[in-house]
């Protein structure tokens, strides 16, 4: 998979997750979405920036795969949760524990989940 559908696939995701929170607390999706979604955005980007890192480090063969899950999902995963978190505690945003634990499941089910899917349909 061309790594640029990888991203694509992974910020679509990280906007709906950011959407659906948005919609069950019965805030305005359109409006507030960019306000939710960007310290997310910008985890995602960091995760990216690191997991291509680590791939270089390590020599991995061949070229780099964006839809691998282990160590490229996991490790964009945990940088889009952490960094997430911690540009809302930066910016004043909520980070109650309950959020953290839902943003983590939630947001393992959608970033792991279509890399899982993914290799197995291979």
């Amino acid at each position: 998979m061309k790594w640029f559908v990888a991203i694509a696939v992974d910020l679509v995701l990280v906007v709906v997750f950011c959407a659906i929170g948005r919609r069950s607390h019965a805030e305005a999706v359109i409006t507030g979405l960019l306000h939710t979604a960007w310290p997310f955005a910008a985890g995602l980007a960091v995760g990216w920036i690191a997991a291509v890192a680590l791939a270089r480090r390590t020599g991995g063969a061949g070229p780099f795969d964006g839809s691998r899950l282990w160590p490229t999902g996991v490790v964009i995963w945990l940088c889009t949760l952490v960094f997430g978190m911690l540009l809302r505690v930066v910016a004043g945003q909520g980070t109650a524990f309950s959020f953290i634990v839902v943003a983590a499941v939630v947001l393992a089910l959608f970033l792991l989940g279509w890399r899982g899917a993914a290799r197995a349909i291979k």
